[in-house]
C-alpha cells in the first residue's frame, strides 16, 4: 500500500511578524512531526516561503494568509504575492486564482480569529472562488466549530483542508492531511478528495513560557 503524504496546509514562520519561529527550528520541527509537504502561509508575504522552499527536510508549497475587509484568505500554490488593499474577498480570491493558485479559506467559524464575515463563504462558494475549506484548525479550541466548518464544507460540495495554524515550532503537524501524493494545485485538489484522504489532528494551546527571542532581521529581505 502507497504511504500517504502529511501535508500541514496552514503554518507561519518568522516572515509573518507575529511568529518568531526561524528556519533551523522549522527544519527540526518538520522532522520531529513526520510532515512531508508544509503549506508555508505568512501573513502578507510570500518570501519566507520562496526563501524556504529549497532549505527544508520536505516539500514546501508557497501561501499567503491575507487579510481583506471581509476577513482572511489564505492563497496556495502561489506564483507571486497577493497584494495588499483587497478591498473584498472576492477580490482577493480571484487575485489568488489568476496567480494559478488555490483559494483556501482558513478558520471560517472561529469567531476568535479574522474569520470571513457571515455569508461569505457561501457568496464566494457560488461565485465558484472557493477550492479548500479549512475543516480543522490547530489554534481552533472548541470542536464544534471545526464541525461547523466541516458541515459547511459536506454542503458546499468542497475539498476538506486541515492545517495546525503554527506560529511556533512545537505546533507544527498538530493538524495535517493525509493524502496520496500529488504534484501542483489540481493534483492537490482531486487528493483531498480522494477516499482515502482524512484531516488528522487536535487544537494545540501548550503553555509558552515568555522568553526573550531575537531572530534574524527579514527587513531587507521583504523591502519593510
Amino acid at each position: 500500500m502507497t504511504r500517504l503524504l502529511r501535508v500541514d496546509c496552514h503554518v507561519h514562520t518568522m516572515w509573518s511578524g507575529d511568529s518568531t519561529t526561524t528556519p533551523d527550528e522549522l527544519a527540526g520541527a518538520v522532522v520531529t512531526s513526520g510532515i512531508d509537504v508544509l503549506c508555508i502561509t505568512d501573513h502578507s508575504t510570500i518570501d519566507g516561503a520562496l526563501r524556504l522552499a529549497d532549505e527544508l527536510p520536505c516539500r514546501v508549497v508557497v501561501g499567503q494568509e491575507q487579510r481583506t475587509p471581509e476577513g482572511e484568505l489564505i492563497g496556495l500554490f502561489l506564483t507571486e504575492k497577493i497584494p495588499a488593499g483587497c478591498r473584498s474577498a472576492t477580490e482577493a480570491a480571484q487575485a489568488i486564482r489568476s496567480c494559478g493558485g488555490l483559494v483556501y479559506v482558513p478558520h471560517p467559524y472561529d469567531p476568535m480569529r479574522h474569520r470571513l464575515a457571515g455569508g461569505v463563504l457561501e457568496r464566494l462558494a457560488g461565485e465558484e472562488l472557493v477550492d479548500v475549506v479549512e475543516v480543522r484548525n490547530g489554534k481552533t479550541p472548541l470542536e464544534s466549530l471545526n464541525e461547523e466548518a466541516a458541515s459547511a464544507c459536506r454542503r458546499l460540495d468542497l475539498a476538506a483542508g486541515g492545517g495546525s495554524d503554527a506560529h511556533v515550532p512545537e505546533a507544527i503537524g498538530a493538524v495535517y492531511v493525509e493524502t496520496p501524493d500529488f504534484n501542483g494545485p489540481r493534483e492537490f485538489l482531486v487528493a483531498l478528495r480522494a477516499p482515502e484522504t482524512q484531516v488528522v489532528g487536535h487544537h494545540f494551546d501548550g503553555a509558552r513560557p515568555w522568553r526573550a527571542r531575537v531572530v534574524p532581521s527579514v527587513w531587507r529581505r521583504t523591502g519593510g
